[in-house]
Formats: C-alpha cells, structure tokens, sequence
C-alpha cells in the first residue's frame, strides 16, 4: 500500500444564516486516498459532494460557514494552514476542476494568459516562457492548434474545449491531489469520453491521485478504484468499484443503480427513487433516507445509523443503514465491464 497523500477526518460543514438553525450540508465524513489512485464521490444534488471539495481546497466563504474536522495532506492539517500557505498549496500540491468551465474562467482575459498564470505563480516562469509551455500543455489535453488557442477568449471556445483548458490550468504544475467536481456535466457522449479517457491517463501516467465527485453511478465506472456513496451530508455506502455496483447494500445506492438505462436490458422498466433528497429527516433522529426508501423499518426513524462494516460482504465494504439489501439480491451489474462499455 502507498504512502496516505490525505486523510479528511470527521469533516463537517455547518452553514448559518441569523434567525435559524445551523445546516449542517457534510456531516462527519471520512476517506483516505493514496498516490495513483481514484475515489468516487457520488450522490444526488444537494447530498454534500461539492461543499465537501470546496471545504478541502478551503474556498468556502468564512462569512456564516464553520468547518470542522481534518483535512491531513501528506500529514499537513490543511484548515489550520495560514492563507499564504494555502495560496502556495493550491494549484501547486492540489488542484480543482470546477464544474461549470464557462463560469469559472475568466471572460475578459485569454485561455493563455489564464494558464500562464499557474506557472508564473508557482513555478516561477518568465512570461515568454510560461505562453510557450502553455501551448504544450494545451496540446497534451488534446486541444488541436494550441498557439490560436492561447489568444482565444472562453465565449470563442466549444464546452469541451473550455472544460480541456481548466483540465489544462488545474495540471500545469502536476499537482499531487486532483479534485474533478463535475467535469463532464453538459457534455456530450463523446467528449465526455474523451474527458474521462484524459483524466484515467493522468492517474495512470504521473500517480496523481484523484477525487471524482459526480451524481452518476456510470461515469465512474470505468474511472474509480473506491466509491463513497453520499446522501444527506453524510456517506452512506463505502466500497470498491466492482463490490459496489454488483452487490450494492445500501437502498439508496440500489436505486441510483436501478435507474441507469441499460443496453443488455432494454425491456426493463427503470424504477427511479421517489421524492427529492430534501424529503429527509435529520441525521439525529434516524436515518435521513427513511422518508424515500422501499425498505424502511421502524428503527430507520428511531436510530441513528452508524456507517459500519458489511459482514456478509466482501472486505471493505461499509454500509450506514437498518434493512440493508441483501447480499444474495439480484445482481445490478455483475460486470462493471459492461457498464463501462455503455458509457465509453
């Protein structure tokens, strides 16, 4: 086993607003990730995965935000590191793919000054210098006639071009730890491929570790080594890629699987989850999937439940849940080959 590159320790993120209760939007959550390997963070909208990102890159507003818990890199606890130490670390040590490329680049400034930028800052690059090896850089993430596309503007680039130049920004300096929230929303079928393809080559070719936080179960079926499932602030299901998707414990998790359409079954019914993530009760009080789930008890609106090992499932499989499916189901996708087959 590598050497851990982080370790987030019961990280919990509480919003305020004057007048009402705290939100807690990530609530104890814990993982560890080492060099050269990929964690999937999958969940609904609003189930914590991006305020979860955005609390370990320490880009959250201070103004009504308190975050708690431990953020280790490489033994580093990064919440208690000082601003200008931070600054240093991002973008240098980690970086972060945003979810919305068109929002999150700069409209008024060109594709190569935002990307010289990176290597003037951290890498301490001559101006001339930094142009000439943000055109390689664009070049390797496969945006073809890079020197025109260093002076192009984001509004003249297509989505997937613009999603390759944040690809580009966030790896100019080969950061250690790479974030990817969202990377292939608003895509079409082929560049999402293409971008998935790109990222899988990075882990494999320079061990960067990665943290892939997506809503869809498909997209990190040919990309992740572990899966973290979440729903309410809180992990609900922890396990590897082929343990999660054909023998999923957790109700929720079950259901996500169950609404992805499938080429080998096209006679079948797809039977969505009911209700929204915000029909939930709170965490303190029993389950917060309770008020959704097919599979609810009495002890579901009673107890807490703890996010524990499965005994009767394969080695590092964990499950927060009362009335978990049973191992001996049917299976969803007893080979992740052909999901990732569906979705490449």
């Amino acid at each position: 086993m590598s050497e851990e590159l982080l370790s987030v320790e019961d990280l919990r993120v509480e919003f305020r607003r004057r007048g009402t209760e705290p939100f807690a939007a990530v609530d104890g959550v814990s993982f560890r990730l080492t060099p050269g390997h990929t964690l999937g963070i999958v969940g609904e909208s609003g189930s914590g995965k991006s305020v979860t990102s955005l609390a370990i890159m320490r880009l959250l507003s201070g103004r009504n935000t308190r975050v708690q818990g431990k953020v280790l890199f490489e033994g580093s606890d990064l919440l208690t590191l000082s601003r200008p130490a931070m600054r240093d670390k991002r973008g240098r040590d980690l970086a972060m793919i945003f979810q919305d490329p068109l929002s999150s680049l700069n409209p008024v400034v060109s594709i190569g000054i935002q990307v010289a930028e990176v290597l003037i800052r951290h890498r301490g690059m001559k101006r001339s210098a930094a142009l000439r090896e943000s055109a390689d850089l664009l070049d390797q993430v496969g945006i073809p006639d890079p020197n025109r596309r260093l002076k192009e503007y984001p509004h003249q680039l297509s989505g997937g071009l613009r999603q390759r130049a944040l690809i580009t920004m966030a790896l100019a300096c080969r950061p250690r730890l790479l974030i990817a929230d969202e990377p292939t929303t608003a895509l079409d079928v082929t560049i999402q491929a293409q971008i998935l393809s790109l990222l899988r080559s990075l882990v494999q070719d320079h061990g960067t570790a990665l943290i892939m936080i997506t809503h869809d179960l498909g997209v990190v079926a040919g990309l992740c080594d572990e899966v973290n499932v979440m729903y309410g602030g809180r992990i609900v299901e922890r396990a590897g890629r082929h343990d999660l998707f054909s023998s999923p414990g957790h109700p929720y998790t079950h259901g996500l699987l169950r609404s992805i359409p499938r080429l080998d079954a096209l006679e079948q019914r797809l039977t969505p989850i009911r209700g929204s993530v915000s029909d939930n009760i709170p965490w303190t009080s029993g389950c917060a999937f309770a008020p959704r789930c097919d599979r609810e008890v009495a002890a579901c609106r009673e107890t807490t439940p703890q996010l524990e090992i499965a005994m009767e499932r394969p080695a590092g499989h964990w499950l927060r849940c009362h009335h978990p499916v049973s191992a001996d189901a049917p299976e969803v996708y007893a080979d992740v080959a052909v999901l990732e087959q569906e979705i490449s």
